[in-house]
């Protein structure tokens, strides 16, 4: 049956940024679909909370506070994955995301640690994480990228760029570990998150300016997005690999309305 290829039972899903948002939406959804998942981000309040949440629903669960800028804590990630539930099938690589700054405002350091924070710890993540998928026949990582990895905009060099280039690493790797191993992304258009709700809230002209400016007449849930990571992460999408799915609401180009000063 078509809707037993999106089941994931028994598989183990690393999803780092579990906490909230994006990466809180993912974990549930794949444990809905029957996969122990391994909940890492750097708040371990809200991320016991979401494990929890997934234990109390049925699944299988534990929460890994990790800072993914730190390798270590990567590391042990990986480590207590596999102490836990003895193997690693998908990862889905969630933290990241960089505030919008003006190019000349920007040191060289910000621009690398942008970097770092959205493409480096996914590939690190990534590499320990494969061997393990290995030796169980295969696995499927998703990367979260964005919209403005292709679009252009204001005062998001760092973000932009750092996302741009996470979603080529994705195409590479994917050519590179094929065929056991499917790596994907998405390119996630305007999402309601934590990060964006209070800027919303905040400001209720500038939502229907966004959504205005979107095809599809609104804004993203965190729902939305999960439902395309449980797509990539599942045996529904067995012969789809080296792909960046864009979920952005049919947007063809930014819809971020404000415009920043860029000293120019």
């Amino acid at each position: 049956m078509i809707l037993d290829r999106f089941r994931m039972n028994d598989q183990v899903a690393i999803v780092t940024g579990a906490s909230s948002g994006i990466g809180r939406a993912s974990a549930l959804a794949l444990a809905e679909a029957g996969a122990h998942v391994v909940c890492a981000a750097r708040t371990p309040e809200r991320l016991d909370k979401v494990a929890t949440t997934i234990r109390e629903q049925g699944g299988r669960a534990i929460a890994v506070p990790c800072d993914v800028n730190d390798a270590a804590q990567i590391e042990d990630v990986v480590r207590r994955a596999v102490a836990e539930f003895g193997r690693i099938d998908v990862v889905v690589n969630c933290a990241g995301g960089t505030g919008p700054t003006p190019a000349l405002d920007l040191s060289v350091a910000d621009f690398e640690a942008a970097f770092h924070f959205n493409v480096s710890s996914a590939f690190l993540m990534t590499r320990l994480a494969v061997p393990h998928m290995v030796k169980t026949g295969g696995g499927a990582i998703v990367n979260i990228s964005s919209a403005l990895s292709h679009f252009v905009e204001s005062c998001f060099v760092a973000y932009g760029t750092a996302k741009a280039a996470l979603s080529h690493m994705t195409r590479l790797l994917a050519f590179e570990f094929a065929p056991k191993i499917r790596v994907n992304a998405l390119a996630v258009g305007a999402t309601v998150t934590d990060a964006l709700s209070p800027i919303l809230e905040m400001d209720a002209e500038l939502r229907k300016q966004m959504e205005a400016m979107t095809p599809m007449a609104r804004l993203a849930t965190p729902e939305d997005i999960a439902c395309a990571v449980l797509y990539l992460a599942s045996p529904a999408s067995s012969w789809v690999t080296g792909k960046v799915l864009e979920v952005d609401g049919g947007t063809v180009a930014s819809n971020w309305p404000i415009k920043i000063p860029t000293g120019l």
